[in-house]
């Protein structure tokens, strides 16, 4: 009990005592808030104090420091303003002088032009009595000489004229000379070499086919009843069947030999077969064509590969085997282009040229004959055409379309083709010729040389390869001998074809007679 009154008397101690503390605590915090006031505005005044007295410090040197860098500016200023007016000063003396030397070349240029005025006024004078004496010694030369001045000129020129023409005569008789020992000496090395390291055989064909019986039986089976199976056959290959008194063998006639080949083949498998009729004749003959085209297609690759030659279109090489059925005066074709092929390839290697290129060349410049027969236009312009639409190099197309001079050749290979076109058909025993052709030849010869003023008579020689020219030696002199020579050779390059080359010796004999009495 004494606990509880304890405590609470405690209690209510506390009660009392609480409130009279906080006013106790709420006085001396006013009494030390009031204290801290009143330090803190002294020191707030003396810290505003230190700031004037800094920014009065701030104020004074930042005036200063202006009013030194005014200064200077103007110093500066001052000095720039002082240049430049020395360097305008600068300027207009040299203006000045360039101005006083102006003027000095303006007066010797017046003086100069009034020099040259008075010297052209003296030239007038002098020329005038220049043309004055030079009409005077005019008139005086015609005195003398009895011509005029136009006399005089044209005799003049046509001295000059006659020299020049002499000169001339004689320069291009010596170059010529000189360039056709050099040319002659060396083709006929390069030819000779070509030749002998090119020795091929030489294929004459002809328009008839023989083929061999077993027995003088066979005829009779061939002819047929009435005559039907012989019938068959010419019809079928477009070929003459000739059969008269010779033992055992049939003559096929015909100008195609193709034909003539397709037709022997035909027959020759009848025979063994032993089966003649009409059925049968038609079946051997579309198996003969068959073969004749594989033959062919075998013979021109046969040829490429004898050349040299690789990468040609397949219908190309079609062709080439086809020119085994093609002649040209009895000469075979293919065999000619492979022997031009040949001879092109030696010559482009002794002048070191494309040898590969050239051998191409060679072997393709006849391709129009392989087609000539089925198409218009000459070999030549077919075998440009092939050529173009196969996709031929140009130098080959150019040496095709040139080998027989229509067109000029762009190339060294085209000409070798050309020479090595006229070897292989100039070699005798290459190619035949028909008395008219030959004949003929020699008559347009003759006939182109005495057409020209100042000859007298000329002969055809050597079957056309050299023609001897006879001039009056009183209206073709010595010199125009070698231009009169010149004229006749492009006058016959121009309206013959010949094979090789034509020499054209031009004669001028002067006689003189008298008599011993």
């Amino acid at each position: 009990m004494e606990a509880i009154i304890a405590l609470i008397a405690f209690a209510a101690a506390c009660v009392i005592a609480v409130p009279l503390t906080i006013r106790v605590y709420s006085r001396y915090q006013k009494k030390s808030s009031a204290a801290t006031i009143g330090n803190a505005e002294e020191k707030a005044r003396e810290i505003i104090d230190d700031a004037l007295k800094t920014a009065e410090e701030k104020k004074r040197e930042s005036l200063l420091e202006v009013k030194e860098e005014s200064i200077r500016a103007k110093n500066e200023l001052d000095k720039e303003v002082k240049e430049r007016r020395a360097e305008v000063q600068r300027s207009e003396r040299r203006v000045q002088q360039k101005e006083e030397n102006i003027d000095k070349k303006a007066e010797a240029l017046e003086k100069r032009e009034n020099s040259l005025a008075a010297k052209e006024e003296s030239l007038n004078k002098l020329k005038e009595e220049v043309a004055k004496l030079n009409e005077q010694r005019v008139k005086e030369l015609e005195r003398i000489s009895g011509l005029t001045s136009e006399q005089a000129k044209d005799y003049l020129l046509k001295i000059v004229e006659d020299e020049v023409k002499h000169e001339t005569a004689v320069m291009i008789k010596e170059m010529e000379s000189r360039a056709k020992e050099e040319a002659d000496k060396k083709a006929k090395e390069y030819v000779v070499s070509a030749i002998q390291r090119c020795a091929a055989d030489h294929v004459s064909e002809t328009t008839i086919s023989v083929v061999q019986l077993p027995s003088d039986e066979m005829k009779g089976r061939i002819i047929g009843r009435e005559g039907r199976n012989i019938r068959t056959l010419e019809t079928m290959t477009g070929v003459d069947l000739i059969i008269d008194d010779t033992p055992e063998a049939v003559i096929l006639s015909g100008f195609d030999p193709i034909r003539r080949e397709v037709a022997r083949i035909a027959l020759e498998k009848l025979i063994v077969d032993g089966r003649i009729h009409p059925a049968r004749i038609e079946e051997m003959v579309e198996k003969a064509q068959k073969e004749v085209e594989v033959m062919m297609k075998e013979e021109g690759e046969a040829a490429t590969l004898e050349v040299g030659v690789h990468g040609i279109h397949p219908e190309l090489v079609r062709l080439l085997g086809k020119m085994k059925f093609r002649t040209s005066y009895g000469q075979n074709a293919l065999k000619h282009s492979i022997e031009v092929a040949q001879l092109s390839g030696l010559l482009a290697s002794e002048l070191g040229l494309d040898v590969r290129l050239a051998k191409r060349a060679g072997l393709l410049h006849d391709i129009g004959k392989a087609v000539d027969h089925e198409m218009e236009g000459s070999h030549i312009q077919l075998g440009v055409e092939l050529c173009r639409k196969y996709k031929e190099n140009a130098t080959v197309i150019n040496a095709v379309e040139s080998h027989h001079g229509d067109v000029e050749p762009t190339s060294l290979i085209a000409c070798i083709v050309q020479a090595a076109d006229t070897i292989s058909a100039a070699r005798p025993g290459a190619r035949r010729e028909t008395l008219e052709t030959y004949t003929s030849r020699l008559t347009q010869l003759e006939e182109i040389t005495n057409n020209f003023k100042g000859v007298d008579k000329s002969f055809a020689i050597q079957a056309g390869r050299e023609v001897r020219v006879m001039v009056v030696p009183e209206q073709i002199s010595d010199a125009d001998m070698v231009l009169l020579a010149r004229d006749i050779s492009k006058q016959i390059e121009a309206e013959l074809e010949y094979p090789g080359q034509i020499k054209v010796n031009v004669i001028r004999e002067s006689r003189v007679i008298d008599y011993a009495k």
